[in-house]
């Protein structure tokens, strides 16, 4: 029985440091107000940017695209809050229905939600390097196969 409560206590510390809270007053929006401000990824064939309002009234608001020969070829709006002692990440995607990821994992400066009922992508994660870098990525399977794709921005001017 000793070594079933020391396993009960590791997980139980290992949660707290690496996992969400389960508290509903501890999850507070305002633990992710690292993720505000812009920031875009910049290559020869697409410009692809994410816009994040800093937390005000529960919830952090925030919008992508992906801009591609001048033109928008996909956009995203995204609410964030607290619910439950977990945060949701409600995403709305641009000609596909909307869809809620649950937060698995926060840290000072990352965050993991997942939804494994959805098609792909199933977790979507975000890590703070330092004031200017910002690594996004989605993960999952698709078609079989297990996918990541990254998205390493830098802070650009909300202009």
């Amino acid at each position: 029985m000793k070594l079933f409560g020391a396993y009960v206590a590791v997980n139980l510390a290992l949660c707290s440091v690496f996992c969400c809270t389960a508290d509903p007053d501890n999850a507070k929006v305002e633990q992710l107000s690292w993720l505000a401000g812009c920031w875009e990824m910049v290559s020869a064939k697409r410009i692809v940017e994410e816009r994040w309002m800093p937390p005000r009234g529960q919830t952090m608001l925030g919008t992508g695209r992906t801009i591609s020969n001048n033109e928008t070829i996909e956009y995203e709006f995204i609410v964030l809050r607290a619910n439950e002692g977990r945060f949701v990440y409600e995403a709305h995607p641009s000609e596909q229905p909307s869809a809620s990821f649950f937060s698995t994992v926060v840290e000072s400066r990352r965050v993991i939600f997942e939804n494994l009922e959805h098609d792909f992508p199933q977790r979507i994660g975000y890590e703070k390097h330092d004031d200017d870098t910002l690594l996004a990525w989605i993960e999952g399977s698709l078609k079989g196969k297990v996918r990541k794709i990254e998205f390493p921005y830098r802070r650009a001017p909300c202009s």
